[in-house]
């Protein structure tokens, strides 16, 4: 048993890429797509981890992920973040959950 006090879970915002996979649900004819994720963990890392293992679970091919920290540090760097955002950040915190905000799908030229 530890007596280490708890970390307080956050939410990261993150920006995955997926490649495609049988039974993806991306749309016919896409190479694959761009995910805004809300994601809650003690860290960053953890937040990668977590989303990284759901959308494995939901057959997506996670490629690349970027980290653009939690709601603090990106209105720190000056980013206007709209309150239907803020939403999911705090429905991902209260769910402890991955929300996927937004899938841009890619297509060949």
């Amino acid at each position: 048993m530890s007596d280490k006090p708890k970390r307080p879970q956050q939410v990261y915002t993150l920006l995955v890429e997926v490649g495609r996979s049988d039974n993806d649900g991306l749309p016919g004819g896409s190479t694959g797509a761009a995910l805004m994720v809300y994601a809650s963990g003690v860290d960053e890392p953890e937040a990668v981890r977590e989303t990284v293992a759901i959308l494995k679970q939901a057959d997506m091919a996670p490629l690349d992920v970027s980290g653009y920290g939690t709601l603090d540090e990106r209105l720190e760097e000056g980013h206007d973040i709209p309150q239907e955002e803020r939403d999911l950040m705090d429905r991902a915190l209260a769910e402890n959950a991955v929300i996927v905000a937004q899938m841009t799908p890619f297509f060949d030229d």
